[in-house]
């Protein structure tokens, strides 16, 4: 068995499990984490959970340790300054009118530069916004557009399925996505219905592809002829969460029989 705690790393960024060892946490914690560049701290955002060594399909980065207060006092000055930059920012961008939306900012104080991320149609002309950033904070500006599925990433939310969004909970890479998934998975070719918060093909349509390539493989093909126990007629529809199909029927009615009494 393994204890399992869930870590944020910034207050904008994704939110990665971690093995908590014999580490007693709570919510609300600072916490040094493994990353894959170097070690992160983070913060604790769920309870301890523990699961089945056999429920994890690769090993878990550790939580090294809880932070000390010097760190805390520390993290806490990085976040009042980047909602400082981010505030200036901002006024700048609108007093400047610039076609671009701003996101994030990420302060790194080991390469001595603050990082700015924003959105934008097309390119812009920021050289000016970054005059008056550097005028005001004598440091390293460095300005990074960004795609809207990177800003939902940053930014978080609650998809239309009552969790957090598939980016900020576990999704690492973004894989292309096609509707030509959501026609395969029988999903109503209604954008609204099948975009996500950034305005983009749901991510989960990508990853669960699979799973109904998988399933497929059970069914009759729609427009294939079967018979039932009400009769002969052909195949309309396929669900797979309810193991069924919608047959209409010779006699000009429909119907939704499971995929086992088929004949």
């Amino acid at each position: 068995m393994l204890k399992v705690v869930q870590v944020k790393l910034r207050p904008e960024w994704s939110i990665r499990r971690y093995d908590a060892g014999d580490l007693v946490l709570s919510p609300g914690d600072l916490v040094l984490v493994e990353s894959e560049v170097k070690e992160s701290l983070g913060v604790v955002c769920g309870e301890t959970k523990t699961i089945p060594d056999l429920e994890l399909k690769f090993p878990l980065p550790r939580v090294i340790r809880k932070a000390t207060p010097e760190e805390i006092s520390a993290y806490s000055s990085r976040l009042s300054f980047e909602r400082e930059v981010y505030e200036y920012c901002y006024e700048r961008v609108k007093a400047r009118e610039l076609p671009m939306n701003l996101v994030t900012v990420e302060e790194i104080p080991e390469e001595e530069k603050i990082m700015i991320y924003f959105t934008a149609e097309g390119r812009v002309d920021f050289r000016a916004l970054v005059k008056d950033l550097v005028k005001r904070f004598r440091t390293r500006i460095e300005m990074r557009q960004i795609g809207v599925r990177n800003q939902a990433k940053m930014v978080g939310g609650i998809g239309s399925c009552g969790r957090i969004i598939c980016c900020c909970s576990f999704l690492t890479n973004f894989e292309p996505v096609s509707i030509k998934m959501a026609k395969n998975q029988g999903l109503p070719l209604n954008p609204s219905k099948i975009s996500g918060m950034c305005g983009r093909l749901m991510c989960c349509l990508g990853f669960e592809q699979e799973f109904y390539e998988e399933q497929e493989k059970q069914y009759p093909p729609i427009g294939t002829r079967v018979t039932t126990e009400k009769g002969g007629g052909k195949v309309t529809r396929i669900n797979f969460l309810t193991k069924s199909i919608g047959v209409l029927l010779d006699t000009g009615t429909e119907t939704e029989i499971k995929l086992e009494e088929l004949k």
